[in-house]
């Protein structure tokens, strides 16, 4: 283990079951399937794909608000960690300090009841970090103060506030019981493209000024080549390629990597459009394919593809891939024409 680790997932699994199939044998949905990554202190993480990937779900299973099936996720604090999968108890709320979620709808994510001096007020009660109203109305002030509110603010309820407002609030109540890392599930997706700048922009200087470790979830690439130091694709539940960003980028080792990079729109109106269309829908995760989740829509697949599970394996010092042909095939064409 890296003394840098401040999350890692081991073969994580997360499984639903659906009942029994019509052969009478058990029935599950793969939402996570055998996950291995590593998250560093300080850093931001992006993870990408498309909806019904499975990222949401792993986001909750690192904060331990997802069931984990298999495998182990181990926190990291100071030279020790600890295995979430026995938390419960005192260890489990202790844990809820250290670990926070953003979530991506600012206007459900608050309740209309409550000012914005409770709602970030909240967590501190709730956990009992605080001994006092006084020394809670310090803290609350601290925080509202690195996430830009002021003190008129906080007397007032959320529905005075527009988007990128009510997602401050939202991440102040985050910050407020000082984690070390925070799953930004889609935290700047419903907001204009202006105030998404703002909000990433105070995520970044939070992240510099409290050292802590985001986990961000993105269908957005050009998001997170703005703000991430790496990124993992997630299909199907399984991650199919990890590299620090500007790697990733340049040069994409698995097909639908490149996919996803190919749709990022052009700043030119007048450039070619150079955008692979993928044939067919995602697969169910309660029947995916054999062999290669991908194969269905890879214009690469051979029949190999579809009898054998790609390993993801390193192709590049830090970037891995999991891709039968990683290294024989181009993939960059595409994608290189829209960075």
């Amino acid at each position: 283990m890296n003394r840098d680790t401040l999350i890692e997932a081991k073969n994580l699994s997360v499984r639903y079951p659906l009942g029994r199939s019509m052969f009478g044998a058990k029935a599950f949905l793969n939402a996570v399937d055998n996950v291995s990554l590593s998250i560093r202190k300080g850093s931001f993480f992006g993870l990408v794909g498309e909806s019904g990937s499975g990222k949401t779900t792993l986001g909750r299973a690192l904060l331990k608000a997802a069931p984990i099936s298999e495998g182990e996720v181990t926190y990291h604090d100071g030279e020790k960690g600890f295995d979430l999968n026995g938390l419960k108890g005192a260890a489990l709320k202790d844990y809820r300090k250290r670990a926070q979620l953003i979530f991506q709808d600012p206007y459900a994510a608050l309740s209309p009841r409550m000012t914005v001096r409770d709602i970030i007020a909240e967590p501190l009660e709730v956990m009992g970090i605080t001994r006092n109203r006084a020394e809670t109305d310090a803290r609350v002030r601290e925080i509202a103060a690195k996430c830009r509110l002021n003190l008129e603010h906080l007397r007032r309820f959320p529905h005075a506030f527009s988007g990128g407002q009510r997602q401050r609030i939202s991440i102040a109540r985050a910050l407020v019981s000082g984690p070390r890392f925070i799953v930004a599930d889609e935290s700047v997706a419903a907001l204009d493209v202006s105030i998404q700048a703002d909000v990433l922009n105070l995520l970044k200087q939070i992240q510099k000024d409290m050292g802590i470790g985001f986990l961000f979830i993105s269908h957005d690439l050009s998001v997170v080549a703005h703000v991430c130091d790496e990124v993992a694709v997630l299909y199907l539940g399984q991650i199919v390629e990890t590299a620090p960003t500007r790697q990733l980028f340049a040069r994409p080792r698995h097909p639908y990597t490149s996919a996803l990079l190919s749709a990022i729109p052009a700043l030119d109106p007048d450039a070619p459009k150079t955008a692979e269309k993928l044939e067919g829908e995602i697969p169910s995760p309660a029947n995916p394919p054999p062999g290669c989740k991908f194969h269905t829509r890879c214009r690469f697949a051979r029949a190999e593809c579809k009898t054998t599970v790609p390993a993801l394996r390193e192709i590049a010092p830090g970037h891995r891939a999991a891709c039968h042909f990683a290294e024989e095939f181009d993939f960059t064409r595409s994608a290189a024409a829209s960075a």
